[in-house]
């Protein structure tokens, strides 16, 4: 699967070690910034993320940033993005099930990569539900 990662400089960190899991698990991955922890503006990195995969150049993203909420909220304001904030596996898997998140978000500052590398287990193997998540899911499109 091709995923598009990106993270602001506080996921920075993190999102090194969940490249390498990607690439582990067979996913081809493209980190498309930032590359060092210098200060960056999260929202240029959440874009960059949610625009390629709107624009389908990759099926899913992940993004991180401090807490997951500034890149989850920056990737949503694009048309065709439902990026979901995970703090654990079961958040992870239910973002896919009930959300058919297309990215997924997850906080640096406050979780670890054995939750990270659990969570994408989780939610690579979901599978969106449809049926009533179907009608909700269609309401948050424009």
């Amino acid at each position: 699967m091709k995923i598009a990662i990106g993270s602001d400089h506080a996921g920075y960190e993190l999102k090194r070690a969940v490249y390498a899991w990607l690439r582990e698990h067979g996913h081809e991955a493209e980190d498309m910034g930032t590359y060092s922890e210098d200060s960056v503006d999260y929202p240029d990195y959440a874009r960059k993320v949610a625009e390629a995969v709107a624009r389908g150049e990759y099926e899913q993203g992940v993004l991180l940033c401090g807490t997951g909420i500034g890149v989850s909220i920056s990737a949503n304001k694009i048309p065709g993005i439902r990026a979901a904030l995970a703090c654990n596996p079961e958040f992870a898997s239910l973002a896919r099930q009930h959300n058919n998140a297309n990215i997924i978000c997850f906080p640096a500052r406050f979780t670890d990569r054995e939750t990270v590398g659990k969570s994408l287990e989780k939610w690579f193997a979901a599978d969106f539900e449809g049926g009533r998540h179907e009608r909700r899911v269609a309401k948050i499109e424009p």
